[in-house]
């Protein structure tokens, strides 16, 4: 590939994004499309659209730019908690470092690859990008030294704003727990793998265990239902039959020649039943039988202080660790109620059947990666495959398929992996729905960084050397040599995947294409004009932090072999950062958060890209035979992962674990205060499995159900506002939590406590 065909490559992109942000201006503007664009905002204030048409809806404007730029993290944290801020600090890292291996490697390290061999060179546009590449550079080259040093530059840098960035992340989390007063899930555990006793049901084990072990601690407990959606509209449509078989007719309708229009009955074939006796009413549809019957052996167990139910969900409980399993309790609008249903003993041979069916997936994803990177090696197809030479006889269709063909067909592909993954989570058995999501995220990154990485690297290394048998290529004696060789050529396509997967993503990101055909078939196919009713949608982290973390990965093992890369990176994340703030302050519904647990994930990947990147250029400088680039790296290396481990030992027991002491100090405070009763008799309703009114024994959870989603979207009735006024909407009032960092002394909200508008 050349120049011009990487040019064709980003003026496409260009175009592409260009276009598609203009048109998200004017969409944005239509009241038509407000549950699209706004889904946040409908969630604290019902819009109803009383202004006027005006040509100014259909000029393309950057006003949502500005506001997304001067939103504060303030607002972000109240908005998107603790997660949303993770996510934007990972992507200010990523413009930070690269900012400095763009200055570094542009000014420095790209002259020198230029010029590396003695040779005459063409124009700009006609010249290939591999003299852009170390590649170019002769062996024993004196210049490597100043590759070496950029690399060392880069990788300080990295690992400097990786320890600011993980010391406070960390501090947020510790004020994210001490903060969390009202948290039923800190008085809560989730016990599975409940022993089975003949004489009694599981509810009465759980109830005799506690009692006995936990004497003074317990408070109660409430057992998980085993059933469906599905079988629980059967039931209650058996129990519904049988009442209308056997109730009493006490009176009938008059008899009328007229047919019924849905039925063709006449109006004879409806009869008023009679009302139920007062003692029958209220019965439930499930009686106590039932639901006994319907126990799984999962139970969500209570205590009376956070301490009790912190020791409960660290200890071993049983000399059995297949029995009496504890864990810490999620949030009740965050628990995955079907796979609380999972019998624990079937959990391990879930996740080898995950594992299984992952290895076959990759094995099946090789083929459009084979395909892809084909592609792009187009004189060589010629070769092997003669209709191909027509093809090079147009050269702007020679440069379209080199350049953005190949990314296209990859990005289509790809799309299919998130939900894939979320199936094998979800399989899994998480028992967290931000569990389950922060589980596919790390699926996705170790995805995308076999088959975007080392994948197309071995590609391209059976291509260029077809002639070579496979188990050649294979041998591990030759990995650091095939990627030292391969990583360099491979950045051509790296740097068209980064416009076309990177930039058009960001575009289809922000016009919202599947949310936008919804709303137009609701509308105008439904008829159903009621905004309300067209849903939200959380924040994709399982999507977006791995392609984020990928593109980091790409930067940083491209920057010294190929920094042609490293521009349109830099664009790319900066317009992410515009791009994500203002999906999360208008877009994206925060319904449940893991507390900043991202940042372990985002730390560990940039680990691996830095050592990743200093491995390769390790075996580029041994090849190149620059002894002492050679021996200056392998102490870098070291350091790298030394700092790693100081990380892991310092900042990461925050990330797995409660500390103990935040919990025991809310407890002190609740007594003092005289709030701890109260916060008990709420806890107890605090989470409801089923919501059907027929359940007279759950009346009072299903009315703190209630309450509780209607804190969540906070949506008062009978409100009316403009659409331009959906934009300075500010969130319900909300509990305050005092961040540190650059959020020290600034009030912030983590939950909603009462609806009120601004």
């Amino acid at each position: 590939m050349n120049v011009s065909a990487l040019l064709t490559s980003a003026g496409v992109n260009t175009i592409i994004c260009v276009g598609v942000f203009s048109l998200y201006s004017v969409f944005r503007k239509q009241p038509s499309l407000v549950s699209v664009y706004f889904g946040q905002k409908l969630a604290q204030v019902c819009a109803k659209r009383h202004g006027h048409f005006g040509i100014e809806r259909l000029v393309p404007s950057a006003g949502w730019i500005l506001k997304a730029w001067e939103a504060s993290e303030e607002e972000l944290f109240d908005i998107g908690g603790l997660d949303a801020l993770v996510f934007l600090r990972a992507v200010v890292f990523s413009i930070r470092v690269f900012t400095v291996a763009s200055t570094i490697c542009l000014f420095l390290v790209l002259p020198l690859n230029y010029f590396g061999k003695e040779m005459e060179h063409k124009l700009i546009p006609d010249e290939q990008l591999n003299v852009f590449t170390i590649g170019n550079v002769k062996e024993g080259s004196r210049w490597l030294w100043a590759h070496c040093l950029a690399l060392y530059i880069i990788s300080c840098c990295a690992c400097l704003l990786l320890y600011f960035e993980y010391r406070n992340i960390t501090k947020m989390r510790v004020a994210h727990i001490a903060a969390s007063v009202s948290y039923p899930s800190h008085f809560t555990v989730v016990v599975r793998a409940i022993p089975w006793v003949e004489e009694d049901s599981y509810s009465d084990t759980v109830t005799k265990f506690f009692s006995n072990f936990y004497a003074s601690s317990y408070l109660s407990h409430q057992m998980v239902y085993n059933f469906g959606s599905v079988q629980k509209l059967m039931t209650d449509a058996e129990k519904m039959y049988k009442r209308f078989k056997y109730a009493h007719q006490e009176q009938h309708c008059a008899s009328r020649l007229l047919r019924c229009g849905f039925c063709g009955g006449t109006a004879t074939s409806f009869s008023i039943l009679s009302e139920e006796p007062e003692i029958s009413r209220g019965r439930s549809s499930f009686d106590g039988s039932d639901l006994r019957k319907k126990e799984c052996g999962t139970a969500l167990v209570f205590f009376r202080t956070r301490y009790a139910a912190l020791v409960a969900s660290e200890a071993l409980q049983s000399p059995n660790p297949m029995t009496w399993v504890i864990d810490s309790a999620p949030e009740p609008c965050d628990i995955f109620w079907s796979n609380l249903c999972v019998p624990y003993r079937l959990i391990w041979i879930r996740r080898i059947a995950v594992v299984v069916a992952s290895i076959f997936f990759v094995i099946f994803f090789l083929i459009p990666v084979v395909f892809t990177q084909s592609l792009v090696h187009l004189d060589k197809l010629k070769k092997m495959l003669p209709f191909f030479k027509d093809i090079g006889e147009r050269k702007y269709l020679e440069h379209l398929i080199t350049g953005y063909l190949p990314s296209v067909i990859f990005m289509i592909f790809m799309y299919i992996v998130p939900p894939i993954m979320m199936l094998f989570s979800t399989l899994e058995g998480a028992i967290s729905r931000s569990g389950r999501k922060r589980s596919t995220c790390v699926k996705v990154i170790c995805f995308l960084i076999w088959n975007l990485f080392f994948a197309i690297i071995l590609t391209e290394a059976a291509i260029e050397h077809y002639q070579v048998s496979i188990l050649d290529l294979g041998n591990p004696k030759n990995i650091p040599n095939l990627l030292a060789r391969a990583v360099p050529s491979t950045a051509t396509f790296f740097m068209t995947y980064v416009l076309t997967s990177g930039w058009v993503s960001l575009s289809c990101e922000l016009i919202q294409p599947f949310p936008l055909i919804c709303n137009l078939f609701y509308r105008y196919i439904l008829n159903n004009k009621d905004d309300l009713t067209y849903g939200t949608f959380t924040f994709p982290y399982h999507t977006e932090v791995p392609r984020v973390l990928l593109f980091g990965l790409l930067g940083f093992t491209c920057s010294i072999l190929a920094p042609l890369i490293l521009p349109f990176l830099l664009v790319y994340f900066v317009l992410a950062y515009l791009v994500y703030r203002n999906q999360i302050l208008n877009v994206y519904v925060t319904k449940y958060q893991s507390g900043g647990l991202y940042w372990p994930v985002v730390h560990n990947t940039t680990i691996f890209s830095l050592v990743l990147m200093q491995v390769i250029a390790l075996g580029v400088f041994g090849i190149k035979k620059s002894s002492v680039a050679f021996g200056f790296t392998v102490p870098l290396i070291i350091c790298t992962l030394l700092f790693n481990e100081y990380c892991r030992q310092r900042f990461h027991p925050v990330f797995k674990k409660t500390p103990a002491t935040i919990m025991i100090e809310m407890d002190r405070e609740d007594e003092h205060c005289g709030r701890m009763e109260e916060i008990q008799q709420k806890i107890e309703s605090a989470y409801c499995q089923f919501t059907s009114k027929s359940l007279n024994s759950h009346k009072t959870t299903q009315q703190n159900e209630s309450k509780y989603e209607l804190d969540l979207t906070g949506i008062p009735p009978n409100l009316n506002s403009k659409l331009e006024d959906l934009e300075d909407i500010t969130a319900p009032g909300k509990r305050t939590v005092q961040l540190p960092g650059s959020l020290v002394g600034r009030p912030t909200h983590l939950e909603l406590d009462e609806v009120q508008v601004k």
